[in-house]
């Protein structure tokens, strides 16, 4: 059976939040995807074509044989109430994806995929969109054959973790949605999670961004 035939094997980190839920169960039905290694630090559902490493993102297993992939997905990312600090949100935000970038790429993956946010600018004055910003820059000089950063607004989607102040504003674009331009409105999960796979399996040479109004 050739490469073609068997599908692509695709690394995916963050499967266990809302936008990686969904690029994992998307992943898994998709022919084109013949295995999702997953590395996680909780239990994921079982699946034929689904691979689970547990790992500890402060010790990653550098040589572990999953880094090698035909692209990354990240989906990690956390918000700095829920990390407890802008130190420890910084890190889970940026030093942890950009981490697997760097495995990833000394192992041979030729694709990485970011889910990003709008706004997200390394000389912004906000410490949110700095981040992300920066994030995006560093990676943009590993040389990956295809780098892909989606950048959604607002996702729309039922967290695990509660956020108060998503909530409510995913409640409010939800309501205006049809009223506001594109750029604006609620970016749904799964639409989210569509882009980042279709970025993955169909990679271009070069940097490219996917703006929130193609996910609205």
């Amino acid at each position: 059976m050739s490469a073609q035939q068997k599908g692509i094997t695709l690394l995916l980190v963050g499967g266990t939040g809302l936008v990686g839920r969904h690029v994992l169960e998307q992943a898994l039905a998709d022919s084109r995807v013949g295995a999702v290694v997953s590395p996680t630090r909780r239990d994921l559902p079982a699946h034929p074509k689904l691979s689970t490493p547990h790992v500890d993102y402060e010790r990653l297993d550098q040589h572990a044989h999953w880094w090698q992939a035909d692209a990354v997905i990240c989906t990690l990312g956390t918000t700095i109430r829920t990390a407890g600090s802008q130190g420890m949100f910084r890190r889970v935000d940026h030093d942890y994806p950009l981490a697997v970038a760097i495995l990833a790429i000394d192992h041979g993956t030729p694709t990485y995929v970011l889910n990003s946010a709008v706004g997200a600018n390394a000389r912004s004055r906000f410490f949110y969109n700095r981040v992300k910003g920066e994030l995006e820059h560093d990676l943009s000089q590993l040389g990956f054959d295809s780098l892909t950063l989606v950048r959604p607004g607002v996702i729309g989607g039922e967290r695990q973790e509660l956020r108060i102040g998503e909530r409510l504003m995913v409640a409010v674009l939800g309501t205006l949605g049809p009223l506001l331009p594109k750029r604006w409105r609620l970016n749904p999960a799964e639409k989210i999670a569509k882009a980042l796979l279709e970025a993955a399996l169909t990679a271009k040479h070069g940097v490219h961004i996917v703006r929130a109004e193609k996910m609205a």
